[in-house]
């Protein structure tokens, strides 16, 4: 299982400089491989280096950095012709450019990891700079020490110096789980087990709310200032989710370990294109991030050894957990489940949350004797 660990860097201003250059000169070779990729049609990596490396080292850049520069080019061509592919974005019109400041990656050979003196060696336009400080948690360090595997990417971003490494974690076994704890993901609350938890999502979609009419209000001024505050604050509500998704997944995943089940999950692909809203629910959908909530649910179960299922969200709302009877007004408001069959009442959550459980031990069964009978 791959993750990534980001560390942030403290430069001193010498090193700052250096690595300004570094980047800038990168990406300056990075627009000039795409104009030669967009004007001769050559998107392959080993054809580019045909037509690029030897302006490259021209520019001034070493061996390796330069191939990374012709693969970084090569692999944005990549993603775009499959965002096509997909119908997710238009064919371009012009060669894709690249910010001065954007991400650069370094193998092995151009940069180098101090983990336990909390340093780094990497390559610069002005030779190899050794001691760049950074900082991270001991987690962090110990996943660095035993993991890091591949590059890892150079990033300024917001006035930070930050390294991004990848991580190659052994997945472990995954032990038979016993019974499945059913999650239901919502908006009033953001996820609710079948043991009756409810991860509210009240203060999150009141802080997405505030932020919404800031952001409108300081659009609306035009000013300065007001530009810069919107600079400022740009990522902060997506940190606060992140957050947010991150302490909601690891206590999921914690009591699903603790009492040796599995986890089921619904599967939502594409739900944003089947459901109908009102306008003004348009928005708190298209900011729910239930995706990235089952990712961390997923990556975090996976280190753990806890089974994970995606299981057919239909009716899951709207059948008994008790009797399995199913009808629109067993439901009759967002909180409420009271079966007018058999009478059996809890909150619409739960309710919901116990039938994915369910669905998750019939679908663990029927994957597995498919396994078996492979």
């Amino acid at each position: 299982m791959k993750f990534v660990v980001q560390v942030r860097l403290f430069p001193t201003p010498a090193q700052e400089a250096a690595l300004a250059d570094t980047l800038r000169l990168c990406n300056e070779a990075a627009n000039l491989v795409s104009r030669v990729a967009w004007e001769t049609k050559t998107f392959r990596n080993y054809d580019l280096r045909v037509h690029s490396y030897g302006d490259l080292k021209a520019m001034g850049l070493s061996a390796q950095p330069a191939q990374h520069v012709i693969k970084k080019v090569s692999d944005a061509y990549t993603t775009v012709k499959a965002q096509v592919s997909a119908e997710l974005r238009k064919p371009l019109a012009k060669p894709i450019g690249f910010r001065p400041d954007a991400a650069q990656p370094f193998d092995d050979r151009c940069l180098s990891w101090q983990v336990e003196a909390r340093t780094v060696s990497i390559w610069t336009t002005g030779g190899r700079m050794k001691g760049v400080r950074f900082a991270c948690s001991d987690e962090q360090a110990r996943a660095l020490a035993a993991y890091r595997k591949g590059e890892s990417d150079l990033i300024h971003r917001d006035g930070m110096w930050l390294l991004i490494a990848t991580c190659d974690v052994p997945d472990a076994d995954v032990t038979e789980p016993d019974a499945f704890l059913g999650v239901d993901l919502g908006i009033a609350n953001i996820a609710t087990t079948s043991d009756g938890e409810r991860h509210s999502g009240k203060h999150l979609n009141a802080v997405r709310h505030r932020n919404r009419e800031l952001r409108r209000r300081l659009q609306a001024k035009q000013t300065k200032s007001a530009k810069r505050l919107l600079k400022a604050r740009r990522r902060k509500e997506s940190r606060f989710a992140r957050n947010v998704n991150h302490r909601i997944s690891k206590s999921i995943v914690t009591e699903a370990a603790r009492t040796g089940r599995g986890i089921a999950l619904e599967d939502l692909q594409g739900i944003r294109d089947r459901v109908r809203l009102r306008k003004p629910q348009r928005v708190t959908l298209h900011s729910w991030s239930f995706h990235q909530l089952g990712q961390f649910i997923a990556y975090k179960a996976a280190r753990q050894g806890v089974a994970v299922v995606h299981v057919d969200p239909a009716y899951t709302s709207q059948a008994c957990s008790s009797c399995g009877h199913v009808d629109k007004k067993n439901r009759p408001d967002q909180a409420t489940f009271s079966c007018t069959s058999c009478g059996f009442a809890e909150h619409a959550d739960v309710n919901a949350a116990r039938n994915i459980a369910s669905r998750g031990v019939a679908g663990w069964a029927v994957s597995h004797a498919a396994d078996d009978a492979a």
